[in-house]
Order: C-alpha cells, then sequence, then structure tokens
C-alpha cells in the first residue's frame, strides 16, 4: 500500500512539474499568441507524423536487435518479438515513473524467457552507458558546429538580460573562459567536500555502486561477439532519432526546410529536457521554442514544433507499448500451445 502511494505521489509529482513549465511558458502569451499556436495544428501535414511514427519504430527495433547482441555472450536467444514487446512496454512505464521501464522490461524477459533478471538488467545497464556516452559526443558535435549561433543565443536571451538588470559588464568575451573556470572550481570542491564528508553514508555508497555498475558494464561491451554490428545499430539509433525530429519539421510551412542541424539541435537540448522531467511533458515543447528561435523561427510556431515532435514520439510509445501488453501474453501462449514448450527454449532470432 505505502509502495503504490509513493508511485501516485510520484507521478504526480514529475505530472506537476510538466504542468508547471507549460504555465510558465504559456503566461507571457497573448491571447492573439495563443490562438495563433492552436492555429498552427490545424494547418499540420500530418503525414510527415505518421513517418516520425515509423521511424520511431525502427530505431526501437534496432535498440531491440542491439540489446540481443549483448545478452549472447551469457548464452541467451530471446525471441526478437519478446524483446521488441519488451523494450516497447519498458518505455510506456518509463512514462509514468523513472527507471519504471527498466525494471519492466528486464522482468518480462525474466517471465517469458526465463532470462535471471540481475543479467538482463546488467545489460540495461550497459546500454545506458553506451546512450549516455553517445549523448555526450552529440553534445560535443553540436557545441562545435553551432558555436555561433550558441553564442549569439546566450548572448541575447541571458547576458544582455542581465546586464541590463544588474548592470554586469560581459565586455571583452572573456566571460566564457572565467565561467568555465568557476564551475570547474567549484565542480571540484564539491566533490571533494561530498568525498571527505559523505564517504561513510548511505547515500554515498549508493551513488559510488551506481558508478562502479556503470563501469563494469563499460568493461562487458569486450565480451560483444558483433562488435562492429552493435555499433552500427548504435549509430542508427541516433540517426534514427535524429530524423524522428527534423521531418516533423516538414509538417509545418514556418520550419519547412529546416536543416539537420536544427535537427541535431533539437534533439540534444530536447533530451536534456526529457531528463530533467519524466516523459519530457511541458519542458520539452518550450526547449523546442527557444532552440527554434536560432533559425528565426517565431516564438509561436516553435512552442506548437515542440508539442508536434513531442505528441509524435509519446503517442507512437503509448500505441506500440498497449498493443505490445495486449500481444505479449497472446502470442507465447499460442507459442506453448503449439509447441509444448516454453519460449525460453525456442531459439529462432527473427
Amino acid at each position: 500500500m505505502k509502495k503504490n502511494l509513493r508511485n501516485i505521489l510520484r507521478f504526480t509529482f514529475f505530472l506537476g512539474i510538466g504542468v508547471f513549465f507549460i504555465w510558465l511558458f504559456m503566461r507571457n502569451l497573448s491571447l492573439e499568441q495563443k490562438r495563433e499556436i492552436f492555429e498552427s495544428f490545424r494547418q499540420v501535414n500530418y503525414s510527415w507524423i505518421i513517418l516520425a511514427f515509423v521511424l520511431g519504430v525502427l530505431s526501437h527495433l534496432l535498440r531491440t536487435l542491439r540489446w540481443k547482441i549483448l545478452m549472447e555472450p551469457m548464452g541467451y536467444r530471446p525471441k526478437t518479438s519478446n524483446v521488441f514487446m519488451a523494450v516497447m512496454i519498458g518505455y510506456l512505464a518509463n512514462l509514468a515513473l523513472p527507471r519504471l521501464g527498466e525494471v519492466s522490461r528486464c522482468g518480462i524477459l525474466t517471465r517469458y524467457e526465463k532470462i535471471p533478471f540481475n543479467k538482463s538488467f546488467g545489460t540495461v545497464i550497459t546500454e545506458r552507458v553506451i546512450d549516455m556516452l553517445s549523448f555526450v559526443l552529440l553534445f560535443l558535435l553540436l557545441i562545435v558546429t553551432q558555436t555561433g549561433r550558441i553564442h549569439t543565443y546566450i548572448e541575447q536571451k541571458i547576458y544582455s538580460p542581465l546586464q541590463e538588470k544588474f548592470n554586469f559588464d560581459f565586455s571583452g568575451g572573456s566571460y566564457f573562459t572565467w565561467v568555465a573556470i568557476i564551475l570547474l572550481a567549484t565542480g571540484l570542491l564539491a566533490a571533494f567536500i561530498i568525498y571527505r564528508n559523505f564517504r561513510h553514508t548511505a547515500f554515498y555508497k549508493k551513488i559510488y555502486n551506481l558508478f562502479s555498475g556503470l563501469l563494469e558494464g563499460i568493461k562487458s561491451l569486450t565480451k560483444i561477439r558483433k562488435p562492429m554490428t552493435f555499433i552500427v545499430y548504435s549509430v542508427g539509433i541516433w540517426v534514427l532519432y535524429l530524423l524522428m525530429a527534423w521531418v516533423v519539421f516538414y509538417s509545418l510551412e514556418e520550419t519547412y526546410g529546416l536543416g539537420l542541424d536544427a535537427g541535431l539541435t533539437v534533439l540534444v537540448f530536447g533530451s536534456i529536457g526529457i531528463m530533467i522531467v519524466q516523459g519530457g511533458i511541458g519542458i520539452y515543447p518550450a526547449i523546442v521554442a527557444e532552440t527554434l528561435f536560432l533559425w528565426d523561427i517565431p516564438e509561436t510556431k516553435g512552442y506548437a514544433m515542440g508539442w508536434l515532435i513531442w505528441a509524435s514520439q509519446t503517442v507512437m510509445i503509448l500505441i506500440a507499448g498497449v498493443f505490445s501488453l495486449i500481444l505479449l501474453p497472446v502470442l507465447n501462449k499460442r507459442i506453448n500451445d503449439k509447441t509444448g514448450t516454453h519460449p525460453a527454449q525456442n531459439t529462432e532470432t527473427a
């Protein structure tokens, strides 16, 4: 009972944060601007949204095949259909509560493929390490390729307002260096204080064990039997993520023709929003609106585009996740009835 209440409170908390960000963005808009946002949804070419759906499903199929590669060294060859449905149900669960999806999909493989939970969960940790490293590389690529646009945004949206309000002098352009030095020094000081004063606490040990697990996940990559295939799948996942955002640009006249550079920027900054707020609700459209400001897209159109990208991804997860919940027990029951064996005994990989 306490666990259910805690989960309800967590869900309500994250939903509340999303609603807060919606209110925060909308409160400064005029009635005409709000009307313009809603009018944008009537002008959408939804064929591009459907294409984003397809690309999303393909990205999760590649994630399925990549996850199977991680399980092969342990001697497990689960059915692709079961793994795919486990992945989609995991994403569906993650919309409700953080990290619930990782537990859910591993539990599904334990039930239908007889793969021990701790072993499949170890591969999920490895997956998360790869995803985080991939994201860091994309972030660095973004910084290198979009330095000018980001510098202009910071000047106009952050430093200029601060200068007007507090009379700070940001002239000379050296403030980037000083900000970086201050942040680095603060981070090192904080790490030293935490290590010295909290290393014996349960919280510190929990964080330490988490990073130890991530390190073990990285080490386990050396046991992969198909490293090149694994790399191709990993790159393919993020390419499809990029295309999912980019093709939606074509659904509105104002964003039609924006390049992959805009798509990459939306992908990276939007991913940060999803990390901050569960599912990215509320904050994702606001981030996209601010991001597309770099390409001179009006705030209202950028906000509408943010909702379109977010909705295309979320609805795809909802549809695929619900269908997977329904089909998973049905398909596995049919297999058992026909073969008289458990799916785990089926070595078919297609």
